[in-house]
């Protein structure tokens, strides 16, 4: 499977043309989420406007930190020899942020995510040999007071790959 496009939304306070709640930049959104490289003219005929109001909108909503688009590789299709979810357990008395954005600096930690429930970190570890993966583990996991726990998850097949943009216009 080639890298996909993607459209990544952050939270956004902003109104306006930059805002993801306006009906226009979430058709615009739509149409990226499909194709990110998708020409603005081709943006704009689909949506009865001018190039150059999509070309404000993006810019606008990339600006505001509320768009951001990437292409998405498939870890599978790669076939990276260690990809795996790690489960994290924080270590009192540290905190999820202090141990997320410690692993975040890490080039093999691909994705962080604070979470409710049985962990307080799941994070995304894809390395290029099973070698690299098992370093990884020993300098930057084990034995590192500000984790108590982890759980590591190999993937077997990847399913689906995407972040959609979930809200229907009205």
């Amino acid at each position: 499977m080639p890298a996909e496009s993607a459209v990544s939304l952050q939270p956004s306070k902003t109104r306006g043309i930059a805002s993801t709640e306006d009906d226009l930049n979430r058709g615009i959104i739509k149409m990226l989420q499909q194709d990110g490289r998708l020409p603005y003219k081709d943006i704009a005929r689909a949506l009865e406007v001018s190039e150059g109001t999509i070309r404000n909108r993006v810019q606008s909503m990339k600006k505001s930190g509320a768009l951001k688009i990437v292409a998405l590789a498939d870890p599978m299709a790669i076939r990276y020899k260690a990809d795996a979810m790690i489960g994290i357990k924080v270590a009192h008395p540290s905190t999820p942020r202090a141990v997320a954005h410690r692993l975040s600096e890490r080039g093999e930690v691909v994705y962080v995510l604070w979470v409710s429930g049985r962990y307080d970190l799941l994070i995304e570890v894809v390395c290029e040999t099973r070698s690299a993966f098992q370093t990884f583990l020993e300098q930057h996991c084990f034995g590192h007071n500000d984790i108590d726990q982890i759980e590591v998850m190999s993937g077997i097949e990847m399913f689906k790959n995407q972040f959609l943009l979930k809200r229907q216009t009205q």
